[in-house]
């Protein structure tokens, strides 16, 4: 820190994460703080982000030192943590308890096991002629009108069908769904005032009941859905999943599972609409399309960041950072990188390293789910491509365009008009 120029520490000092502002548009903060200080102490929470490759990657392979079983909204929250869990308890729901990506192996091996037999890769593809289908479909009811609202006719409804329908939930509940799925999110993103903290608990309760009926039925007729193999599995280690664990773990699917996807279906619209050169090349050779799904991940990283917590003091990239720390492994500043990735904001779909990024984890929490997501954008994007001969914004977007949010990036809003092919 000493080596360090005074100017970039007080550019440093001078901009927050918290800041709507900073979080519409991060990767300028990332790079300053890749030069000033690559582990930064965030003085309004006092969490520590780790900002470069290797060091990010480092924490996601050491669940020893740096345990996923992190309560984030506690963390966010501070006493008004407390009280969301008193809320979902008093008002006939189930405390979170840690299931899945919140918890360290032996434990989380358990629950895994249970939800990775949903997401084989015999059982993606069988999937995929029907996410095909599903996304020519959407785009069926837009497509003679010229123009549409990219985020609310596609990227969200495309994502949100596939996974209730995993789940096992009615279709005409994507928008619930998708309420849910905002919700749930609210507390570990933002700091919410008391009023906020009362809604959202409601809200979530709401969906624990709906769930809970849910699991029931599938107890008693079982169906060809993640529901009934999670409350029917028999893990490899240990009981089945409890009820809160259940509540847990579809909570984890809904918000991991769906609001991620959608938010890199809708950056991969922007993004070819930035690009118009890329978009071309995509065009012309679609064997280009694995590359541009990874590239897309690595250039938005539609999920910036999550939460560790150390369970000893450690010194990572010379900071000592104490026992008990919360950390957020910045996935966003790890993957534009320059010393990993060559010009590292620029967007190239024949990036030759640009499945080295690490927007879907790595180690023992690499993303169950990331086969399927990128069935989901592979299906999409070459349905955009096969049907829409070109497309461009229906007008400028709202300044600043994204959601204020900690650690997702979603798009307010998408307006674009084409031409069919």
């Amino acid at each position: 820190m000493n080596d360090v120029p005074t100017d970039l520490l007080d550019r440093v000092a001078a901009t927050s994460l918290l800041d709507p502002a900073v979080q519409n548009d991060p990767f300028p903060f990332y790079e300053l703080l890749h030069q000033a200080c690559p582990v930064y102490r965030m003085p309004e929470t006092g969490f520590y982000v780790v900002t470069t490759y290797d060091d990010v990657r480092a924490v996601l392979r050491n669940p020893q030192t740096f345990s996923s079983d992190t309560r984030a909204i506690a963390a966010l929250q501070g006493k008004s943590g407390a009280l969301y869990q008193d809320l979902l308890e008093e008002g006939g729901g189930w405390r979170h308890v840690q299931t899945l990506q919140r918890t360290d192996p032996p434990e989380h091996t358990r629950s895994r096991s249970i939800v990775e037999k949903a997401f084989i890769t015999r059982r993606v593809r069988e999937l995929a002629s029907y996410v095909d289908a599903l996304a020519h479909e959407l785009i069926d009811r837009w497509i003679d009108k010229g123009e549409c609202e990219f985020v609310r006719d596609f990227s969200i409804p495309f994502p949100g069908s596939i996974v209730a329908d995993l789940v096992g939930l009615d279709r005409a509940d994507v928008p619930r769904f998708t309420e849910w799925a905002d919700c749930l999110l609210r507390p570990q993103v933002q700091v919410l005032d008391e009023a906020g903290i009362r809604a959202t608990a409601a809200t979530e309760i709401e969906m624990q009941k709906y769930m809970q009926s849910v699991f029931d039925a599938r107890r008693a007729e079982p169906r060809d859905d993640l529901i009934s193999a999670l409350v029917h599995t028999q893990p490899e280690v240990g009981a089945p999943l409890s009820g809160p664990e259940l509540q847990n773990v579809v909570r984890q699917l809904i918000t991991g599972g769906y609001e991620t996807t959608a938010s890199s279906i809708a950056h991969g619209m922007w993004a070819l609409l930035r690009f118009p050169e890329q978009q071309a090349k995509l065009r012309e050779d679609r064997s280009l399309m694995k590359n541009f799904l990874e590239e897309l991940v690595r250039y938005e990283a539609p999920l910036q960041g999550h939460l560790r917590t150390t369970t000893q003091e450690t010194v990572l990239n010379g900071v000592t950072i104490p026992a008990g720390a919360v950390i957020i492994v910045r996935w966003g500043a790890a993957n534009r990188d320059a010393s990993r990735f060559a010009c590292p904001h620029a967007f190239d779909v024949e990036r030759d390293n640009a499945g080295a990024h690490l927007g879907y984890g790595s180690g023992v929490h690499f993303c169950p789910g990331a086969m399927l997501a990128r069935q989901m954008m592979g299906s999409a994007f070459n349905a955009l491509l096969d049907r829409l001969a070109s497309f461009e914004l229906a007008r400028p977007l709202p300044q600043p365009e994204h959601r204020p949010n900690l650690l997702l990036i979603p798009l307010k809003e998408l307006p674009i008009k084409f031409t069919k092919a």
